[in-house]
């Protein structure tokens, strides 16, 4: 196969930058833009390169010669006259063979070019477009492409206010049947993606790669300094799926958009107040953003698959007014019961990717080479952390929409909301402690090495505790975590005084802790955290793990506890956020404000200020 490189551009947006030296010849860290190029066809095995050059053409020629020094046959076609992207293209057609690619002067691109090549001979396609999400989708030519990839529209802007467009963009790389070149004269000014693709989408075979990787426009200053960042931290090299990827999946309904039973059409569609913020933050990290919903709606004829894309084009448009974009949406519009009047039964199936299986992670994994245990699984509902388990994720429930209150599945983790769940994630707030932990673990000559963490309930605690056993176990530290809350009385089961020790069954609390380190079975009920719900049973078995992680409230209060922990750490919380956090939990659990502030006042006196003079006992504060 050959290749196309377009550079006859003069770069006029780049100001001054320009003035002397073409867009191509822009040094990225070192080099020119154009000679990543050629390194990039290079590695994918395409050595005959062809360079449309016009504007301050010499510096271009001077610099790559015939292409031997980098290892490539390259050849130039001078432009007289500006001829826009085509012209120039269609004067070379005799020689570039059957198919060919197409790469834009003036992005960076850095992509498994065999994917696409692959991806484009098994579609038997005429014109396969390198198509991405962007994060301002509302000043860009977009592109309509169907379930199966093949793209039926294309959409300049301005664009029509009344509807709604998917985020999809051209990113100016092409693989070509020359069938494409037919259609255009010779001399003919024109751009492949405004003038000859719109007119032939009806008549040839186009698709869309849709892809994560890198390919970024640098056509202003300002996104010259971004693609520049993102050379030197390394991120466009690790963005090819070459390299295994990571991802943040999200459901959809309750987490990135308010819940209200089903969302039918797109007005319906409303995104939570810290949704663009949170998806924003993935886009600008090393994370995917890739949504994982069930519609069954499309199932019971409440919409079909075509109006449930108008709605998930509103969604991206939400999200694109904000800078923010999902790079990929999957959604199973199935569901298995079956006898119901309106249902559509086309799609009343058991199928394989309606969560709680993991079928659309399972996709996702495979398009772009995922590795799911870097990755995490958001929901608010029991199959969503049920599929992200089923794929081998880390999970994160929040609690807005279902809010995991009914649930016999613990998730690792447990936030008010995404954007909660999205900053613990990239910020890592307790690597820097974890790492310390580990060294001690590592120093001491001891096995079990006891790690008993306290501190007032709604203060992290937990949330550390479940990071310090996956930060050991990533070191290769076996790891048992105990959680001191499937010991807890329920509310009638509670006598005597009413503090926060006899909320426990303290006798056999410590009783099944001796017989656990003794490498005894112990099956507990658990506790459930809203009434009425049925507890999670537990069980606990010592099997010669390095580190016991013994978590909880009392976690420092009991003496037996401080006596056989080799480390004793407290989770401190500032007051004024321990109370909003109070506020929000008792919310979740159905509390009206009243019953909330009431709560909050009574366990002050009960439990937070004797807890809080626990804190004297431990050898660390978090």
């Amino acid at each position: 196969m050959k290749a196309v490189i377009l550079a006859g551009g003069k770069g006029t947006r780049l100001g001054k930058l320009t003035e002397e030296i073409p867009k191509p010849m822009l040094h990225i860290v070192g080099k020119p833009l154009m000679e990543y190029h050629l390194e990039l066809l290079k590695r994918y095995g395409i050595t005959e390169v062809f360079v449309t050059v016009n504007y301050l053409k010499d510096s271009i020629i001077s610099h790559f010669g015939n292409g031997e020094r980098f290892g490539v046959d390259l050849h130039y076609y001078e432009e007289k006259q500006p001829l826009g992207t085509v012209g120039g293209v269609k004067a070379l057609q005799e020689q570039l063979g059957k198919e060919f690619l197409v790469i834009y002067g003036d992005v960076l691109v850095e992509m498994n070019l065999q994917k696409l090549i692959d991806f484009h001979q098994s579609k038997k396609s005429d014109a396969t477009l390198v198509v991405h999400p962007n994060d301002h989708p509302y000043d860009s030519d977009l592109v309509e492409a169907g379930p199966d990839d093949k793209i039926k529209a294309f959409i300049p802007k301005p664009h029509a206010t009344a509807k709604y467009y998917p985020n999809l963009v051209n990113a100016g790389v092409y693989l070509l049947s020359t069938r494409v070149l037919d259609f255009v004269g010779a001399n003919e000014k024109a751009d492949f993606g405004a003038d000859v693709f719109p007119k032939l989408v009806q008549q040839l075979s186009f698709y869309g790669y849709t892809t994560p990787e890198y390919l970024k426009d640098m056509g202003t200053p300002e996104r010259l300094v971004k693609v520049e960042e993102a050379v030197i931290t390394g991120k466009v090299f690790r963005r090819n799926i070459e390299q295994k990827q990571k991802a943040i999946f999200l459901d959809r309904d309750g987490v990135i958009n308010d819940d209200t039973e089903f969302i039918k059409t797109p007005e319906d569609m409303k995104l939570l107040p810290y949704t663009s913020k949170a998806i924003k933050q993935i886009n600008q990290s090393e994370y995917l953003a890739i949504v994982a919903t069930n519609q069954s709606v499309v199932a019971r004829n409440l919409c079909t698959e075509d109006e449930l894309k108008q709605i998930h084009n509103k969604m991206e448009s939400d999200l694109g007014n904000e800078q923010a974009y999902v790079d990929k949406i999957y959604y199973c519009p199935h569901h298995p019961d079956k006898g119901f009047p309106d249902e559509n039964p086309i799609y009343k199936i058991d199928c394989d990717c309606r969560k709680p299986k993991p079928g659309m992670l399972l996709q996702a994994a495979e398009k772009f080479n995922i590795d799911l245990s870097e990755s995490y699984m958001v929901g608010d509902h029991e199959r969503d952390i049920q599929a992200g388990k089923a794929a081998g994720c880390m999970t994160i429930g929040v609690t807005t929409g279902k809010g995991l209150r009914q649930t016999l599945t613990k998730s690792d983790y447990f936030f008010d909301h995404l954007n909660e769940a999205v900053e613990f994630i990239l910020e890592e707030p307790y690597k820097v402690q974890a790492n310390s932990i580990c060294q001690m673990v590592e120093k001491a000559d001891k096995s079990p090495y006891i790690i008993a963490i306290g501190g007032n309930s709604r203060s992290g605690k937990s949330v550390f505790a479940t990071y310090l056993k996956y930060y050991l176990i990533k070191q290769g530290i076996p790891v048992l975590k105990i959680e001191l809350d499937d010991w807890i009385l329920s509310k009638e089961r509670r006598k005597g005084k009413h503090d926060v020790l006899n909320n426990f069954q303290y006798d056999k609390l410590i009783s099944d802790l001796k017989r656990i380190l003794n490498g005894g079975l112990i099956e507990l009920d658990g506790y459930s955290r809203i009434a009425g719900n049925k507890p999670i049973p537990e069980k606990y078995m010592f099997n010669k793990e390095k580190v016991v992680i013994i978590e909880g409230v009392i976690g420092l209060a009991l003496p037996y506890l401080r006596e056989i922990a080799d480390l004793k750490i407290y989770k401190e919380i500032e007051d004024t956020k321990h109370y909003e956090r109070t506020q929000q939990y008792h919310s979740w659990k159905g509390y009206s404000k009243e019953q909330a502030e009431s709560q909050y006042e009574e366990r002050k006196i009960q439990e937070y200020e004797f807890i809080k003079n626990t804190r004297k006992f431990s050898d660390l504060i978090i």
